[in-house]
């Protein structure tokens, strides 16, 4: 019997996968970001429903599962199950040539109509803004343009304080 709870399960489902496939992010292993998802998404998880908080952080570890490690929903939701399925499908990229086309509208109404997949993806973009920061990447230029946009597309209500904080990083940048 496994006695693992479904966030060590999901994580180490995750980590196998991406590694499975050689995903890298900026030369680290894929765990490194799904790692600072998670952490972002810990530093703001009572933004998330107290029953709902084990599966959303879950969920970070997944997020880009489908699009990354050549899984299906119907993988994660056998290793997981079905609300972090759901999740790391609605986080799913559209098939497309561009980041336009990737993040397209279909993409984002899927995401805001997602219980909790606004939540993950802001989480997802604060973890990408802060590495492209830290490290001096031309990808920061990439996300502070795209930022108003972005917030727009996959803005609801019970994320006005990730949304903020995801608006003030880039204010930040302004005046340090």
């Amino acid at each position: 019997m496994n006695v693992m709870g479904i966030l060590d399960r999901t994580k180490e489902y995750a980590v196998k996968k991406h590694k499975e496939v050689n995903q890298k992010y900026d030369g680290f292993d894929y765990d490194f970001h799904l790692n600072m998802v998670f952490k972002t998404a810990q530093k703001f998880i009572h933004l998330v429903e107290f029953d709902e908080q084990e599966n959303v952080l879950a969920a970070c570890w997944v997020h880009d599962i489908i699009e990354d490690a050549r899984e299906t929903y119907n993988d994660v939701r056998k290793e997981t199950n079905e609300t972090i399925a759901e999740l790391a499908y609605a986080l799913t990229n559209e098939k497309g040539r561009t980041r336009a086309e990737r993040a397209n509208d279909k993409y984002y109404k899927g995401i805001r109509e997602t219980k909790n997949a606004s939540f993950i993806k802001f989480c997802d973009r604060i973890a990408n803004v802060t590495h492209s920061k830290n490290k001096g990447s031309r990808m920061y230029g990439v996300y502070r343009k795209e930022n108003e946009h972005f917030i727009s597309k996959i803005y609801v209500p019970e994320c006005e304080e990730i949304s903020e904080y995801l608006r003030r990083m880039f204010d930040e940048a302004l005046v340090s």
